[in-house]
């Protein structure tokens, strides 16, 4: 038995909560999210499809600046830092090389993922291993000694190292990975 959702949804109820998802994806994820380029004093990019800006006055300037507190560039305490990627054969390839990543002060973390499973191409074949994975959390300016260090002390011939930058977090943690890394 089959139901048409017009049967169980009229337009006029759909008319009625629509404004109201749409203020609820606003209040969650506010709108410098939902719109990268928003700028409350602009009226260029997605700003101007917000009939509502007005109505929500100073609200949506002080959003906009506290999400600008949570960016990297926007604490002197804190340093451009990246979360690197490395995998690994094993787990005691994993435990020797993050602690020794860790001892040279080349991350402040090193999270340790066993039970990956990765298929890539190598050598014309596609081959399945098991892996664990390396989540490293360090300075940006640190990638190229960590590449360095990485390629010494691993025991694949091409290691895996991609690095992806962090742009915002608890600032209180983003200062640690700062006070707890090489310079």
């Amino acid at each position: 038995m089959a139901l048409k959702l017009s049967s169980l949804v009229s337009p006029s109820v759909v008319r009625r909560r629509l404004p109201l998802v749409g203020a609820f994806c606003v209040l969650s994820f506010g709108l410098s999210n939902l719109c990268p380029s928003f700028n409350p004093s602009s009226k260029t990019g997605c700003a101007q499809s917000l009939h509502f800006l007005p109505i929500l006055g100073s609200k949506v300037d002080s959003s906009v600046h506290s999400t600008n507190r949570i960016r990297m560039e926007a604490s002197s305490k804190t340093v451009p830092s990246i979360v690197v990627y490395v995998t690994v054969p094993n787990k005691e390839a994993g435990k020797k090389l993050a602690e020794s990543i860790v001892k040279e002060k080349l991350a402040a973390c090193v999270n340790r993922v066993p039970g990956i499973e990765s298929v890539y191409e190598w050598k014309g074949e596609v081959q399945t291993d098991p892996e664990e994975l390396l989540i490293i959390k360090t300075r940006e300016s640190l990638l190229d000694a960590l590449t360095q260090h990485v390629k010494a002390n691993h025991e694949y011939e091409l290691p895996e190292v991609i690095a992806l930058p962090i742009t915002g977090g608890n600032l209180q943690y983003l200062e640690w990975i700062k006070n707890s890394t090489r310079d």
